[in-house]
């Protein structure tokens, strides 16, 4: 026996599909503690984009120090080996970046 119609026709299909993708989007945005955007989609959505991009600097700010504390707990000959000032030269790449990030949310 064939199942009963859960809608009239494609179109009302594909309208329950993008309301359900919105929706997905929607509680994405909130669980991430971010703003939604402003309902002119002309207006600009700075304090969402602040949002993120403190958030983004508060990971990146944790991974900084967990790269540091990574090389703290290595001998000092892997400090001063090749490894070592390869680790050093993407610690100032991030800190760099965190330096960038921090002008931008200024």
């Amino acid at each position: 026996m064939p199942q009963p119609r859960k809608y009239k026709n494609r179109a009302a299909q594909q309208a329950a599909y993008r309301q359900r993708c919105e929706q997905a989007r929607q509680v994405t945005l909130a669980s991430k503690g971010l703003p939604s955007l402003p309902v002119i989609a002309t207006m600009p959505g700075w304090s969402r984009w602040n949002a993120s991009f403190a958030s983004a600097h508060e990971l990146i700010a944790d991974t900084l120090g967990e790269m540091q504390d990574y090389f703290e707990d290595r001998s000092e000959s892997w400090q001063d080996g090749e490894r070592g000032e390869e680790h050093q030269a993407k610690i100032a790449s991030v800190e760099a970046l965190l330096d960038a990030l921090s002008d931008l949310t200024s």
